[in-house]
């Protein structure tokens, strides 16, 4: 299997580790995922000075997640699961 010309699934660089590699720039560190449609709720305490302190949040996506190079935004939300199973 030759993985250097296999644009469609990550490229293996080490045994056992898979790692997404932009196939436009080649970039292997910087991504963004953006999502449309979030709802963000965001609970907050407010301090004896006037201060607030954030207590927790929570957000629900009501649309589509798509996943991006961070480099050159090439669309690689075809990498988008590997993505989610390897975030941690």
């Amino acid at each position: 299997m030759n993985l250097g010309t296999d644009q469609h699934k990550p490229k293996v660089l080490s045994k056992g580790s898979q790692r997404i590699i932009c196939p436009t720039c080649g970039n292997d560190s910087d991504f963004l995922e953006i999502a449309d449609g979030v709802l963000i709720t965001s609970n907050y305490i407010q301090n004896s000075d006037g201060s607030f302190t954030l207590d927790g949040d929570d957000s629900q996506v009501l649309g589509e997640i798509k996943f991006f190079c961070g480099e050159c935004n090439a669309d690689l939300s075809r990498f988008h699961q590997h993505f989610m199973e390897m975030l941690f």
